[in-house]
């Protein structure tokens, strides 16, 4: 993969074509699955994808003025720092919501891309396109906004409170919900392993410490190392790596901590009831913020957190 400050103007012009033509026909696959329960707002995604079709037609023209016929074929996931889409699209039958906000995402992080594209060309007719298409896709924006007032919500938020609510939910709680997930599952094996191994409380702190600490580094660093932000919209590496960091050690912590008890059955039953409120607690947030239903929130988070307790207590116990 390349980052995206490598890449030479052909080669941006050549990313830009290849971004509006695929989503051109994420915008057809959306209007022809809300066509039949959701006719209007298929209208919408029809007319989003014959604008995003002319945006690749005006930067074919470009093309092939400055750099000729030859396309080079470069596409998102060739260059570092965009996101992976679940490809809702391919699904049946489409969900409204989930396909407004996607929408959203979508021409977010396409207008970045065209404001950062600007500041990487010098040729006045190259940035004078960048700029406008920008402008174009900021416009989608509000588009698909109104989409979700008029369908889903009758008291919706202002426009400015839900860019905040999504850049709150993809540069803070993903992030921290992610390093919160692996400090309290990943670490339990390793703490209640020692526990059962050892029945000495103070090396069962240590070494839940140990780890707490340990996938803590591990999950910040690989946090900060995955996306630069810049295209995403997710926020500073630096920031994002931190707050994962923290949040994987805190998970860990939490469990480990009883074990500054000196009896051991005593501090067990502690970490296993602060076990089950840490999973809840994942549970609530994925719900709150992830849209995921609290009850398959719950399981999920709950099967899992269950394997590796009893991997744990079975190695332990080996």
């Amino acid at each position: 993969m390349k980052a995206f400050a490598e890449l030479t103007e052909q080669e941006i012009l050549a990313l830009a074509i290849s971004a509006e033509e695929e989503d051109a026909r994420i915008y057809a696959d959306y209007a022809d699955g809300l066509k039949a329960d959701f006719p209007a707002s298929a209208q919408v995604f029809t007319d989003m994808a014959a604008e995003e079709n002319d945006h690749r037609r005006q930067l074919i023209e470009l093309h092939r003025q400055k750099f000729g016929e030859h396309i080079p074929l470069v596409r998102r996931h060739d260059v570092r720092g965009f996101t992976r889409h679940e490809p809702l699209w391919i699904v049946r039958p489409l969900g409204l919501d989930r396909v407004r906000k996607h929408a959203e995402a979508m021409e977010f992080e396409a207008r970045r891309f065209y404001e950062r594209a600007m500041g990487r060309t010098t040729d006045a007719g190259v940035r004078k396109l960048l700029g406008d298409l920008a402008e174009a896709e900021r416009s989608h924006i509000s588009l698909a906004q109104r989409l979700g007032t008029r369908h889903l919500t009758p008291s919706a938020q202002e426009a400015e409170e839900e860019t905040r609510r999504r850049m709150f939910v993809l540069q803070i709680v993903q992030p921290g919900l992610a390093g919160l997930m692996d400090g309290s599952v990943s670490t339990l094996a390793p703490l209640f392993a020692a526990a059962f191994a050892t029945h000495e409380t103070w090396q069962t702190f240590l070494v839940g410490m140990a780890a707490a600490v340990g996938a803590g580094i591990s999950m910040g660093f690989a946090e900060a190392l995955s996306d630069d932000g810049e295209l995403t919209g997710r926020g500073h590496p630096l920031l994002r790596g931190i707050i994962t960091g923290l949040m994987t050690t805190i998970g860990g912590v939490g469990h480990a901590l009883p074990y500054l008890i000196g009896d051991f059955q005593i501090a067990t039953a502690l970490a296993i009831a602060v076990v089950l409120i840490e999973l809840w607690a994942i549970a609530w947030i994925r719900a709150r913020y992830m849209d995921t239903k609290f009850l398959r929130a719950a399981f999920e988070v709950v099967v899992g957190g269950l394997i590796v307790f009893a991997a744990g207590i079975l190695i332990g116990s080996a």
